[in-house]
């Protein structure tokens, strides 16, 4: 493979230019020095499923926290076709709160262009999908996040899904979906969690 110049103001260091994935993959996992990784990384991002195995490189706990950081920047600054936005919502999965913040703060830079995925598992079967998406609504502060949980709640028959997108209507929902939420009431009733669920969300809302 071909090689450029990389200027410091110390030396001159030379790095490769790459022809496939893999060739900068394995430079990235060779790389020393953080210069060396960040070139890969960026170099990386280019080539076809370069997005994924970034993505899979912050699901690595083994990753540093710097080289996580970097991964971070350069997927956020991705044309949002290519990007992996479904393997970058996965991150909001996880356990360890750092590498689910660094997937929010991505998420926030790709904006409206999430609504497809969060869409698709709103209107959903599973249930467990449908209630990460509500959470990825209230992680990311999508423009159209309250309007999107009106809809849910609209038809929404599993309470947990329910209770779930209330639980975010009270810190985002507004004194006219008061009535939807009263109505929750009714649709889950004889539920206690239901009913204090509501009343906290529309106390939260009238302030």
């Amino acid at each position: 493979m071909a090689l450029i110049k990389q200027h410091t103001s110390q030396e001159v260091e030379e790095f490769p230019v790459f022809s496939t994935l893999r060739d900068a993959t394995e430079f990235f996992y060779s790389a020393q020095a953080s210069d060396a990784r960040d070139y890969a990384i960026e170099e990386i991002a280019k080539f076809d499923g370069g997005g994924k195995f970034l993505v899979e490189s912050i699901r690595n706990e083994d990753t540093d926290t710097q080289t996580s950081t970097k991964i971070a920047a350069v997927i956020s600054s991705m044309d949002p076709d290519d990007a992996p936005i479904e393997e970058i919502m996965d991150l909001l999965k996880l356990s360890n709160a750092y590498i689910r913040n660094l997937g929010i703060s991505i998420l926030r830079n790709f904006g409206d262009s999430i609504k497809y995925y969060i869409v698709k598992f709103l209107i959903g079967d599973d249930r467990d999908l449908r209630i990460f998406a509500i959470n990825v609504l209230g992680d990311v502060d999508f423009s159209e996040s309250r309007d999107m949980l009106v809809e849910l709640l609209e038809n929404e028959e599993d309470i947990n899904v329910a209770m779930t997108a209330v639980d975010y209507m009270g810190e985002i929902g507004e004194v006219e979906d008061i009535p939807l939420l009263e109505s929750l009431k009714e649709r889950f009733a004889g539920d206690f969690y239901a009913e204090f669920a509501v009343d906290g969300a529309i106390k939260l809302i009238k302030g």
